[in-house]
């Protein structure tokens, strides 16, 4: 039970604090209103090193099903374990992005375009290409999968690599998260896009859900590949 805990409020305070990013700079009337993807990039970054020192010590954070799944298919998580972590990791991402759509509550109606209060929910493709855009989530989620491995081989001082992570997640965000937004994660995609669909947003149009499943399949099967690869990188 206190794993599952920990990886629901992980990922809810992923949620909560990477997509209330989001809607802090494309929502109408907000204090940082168009501050732009550096800011964005910094929130999520932020989002997720928080959100590990929140539940590391106690479920290891894996707060996305793609690390789950990536670290189960490389033998170093028990596959008995996956459901009830995938489970808690959607059920969090939808709690987050509740209680997104409720810091908000006065934004929404302010704000007419209803891509932008999409935006806040889930991700889209700044083009629209379906290879294009499943290799760019497979592509972010090998890098991230690939570069946890890597911090995770290394000694930091204790404390110190969920910084380090943060900074990844960073970096992705800046060289591959232009075109699709980086999602890297199906639990902060589909839980929140879940919720955009159920929550009573003002003028919010539809789900998307012709692009959802690449921000759930891509990120898992680039995953496994990134862990693969370093694992086979270490011989």
């Amino acid at each position: 039970m206190n794993t599952f805990l920990a990886e629901f409020l992980g990922t809810a305070l992923l949620i909560l604090m990477g997509n209330g990013v989001v809607a802090g700079v494309v929502l109408k009337g907000t204090k940082n209103e168009n501050s732009g993807w550096l800011v964005i990039t910094i929130g999520w970054a932020l989002a997720v090193t928080f959100a590990i020192y929140a539940a590391g010590r106690i479920s290891g954070a894996h707060i996305n099903p793609a690390v789950t799944i990536a670290l189960a298919v490389t033998g170093q998580f028990a596959w008995a374990d996956v459901p009830l972590y995938l489970l808690a990791q959607f059920l969090g991402a939808m709690l987050g992005a509740a209680l997104v759509y409720l810091h908000y509550l006065p934004h929404w109606e302010r704000t007419t375009d209803p891509a932008a209060k999409l935006a806040v929910f889930c991700t889209a493709p700044a083009v629209r290409h379906t290879p294009g855009n499943v290799i760019s989530e497979f592509l972010g989620t090998f890098v991230l999968l690939f570069g946890l491995s890597a911090i995770g081989a290394n000694n930091f001082a204790e404390g110190l690599n969920p910084l380090v992570v943060g900074a990844l997640i960073l970096a992705i965000g800046h060289s591959l998260g232009g075109t699709t937004g980086y999602a890297i994660n199906p639990a902060r995609d589909l839980g929140p896009r879940i919720m955009h669909a159920i929550l009573p947003v003002p003028g919010k149009g539809d789900s998307d859900w012709g692009y959802a499943w690449i921000p759930v399949v891509a990120p898992i099967l680039g995953g496994i590949c990134g862990a693969l690869a370093y694992r086979a990188l270490l011989g």
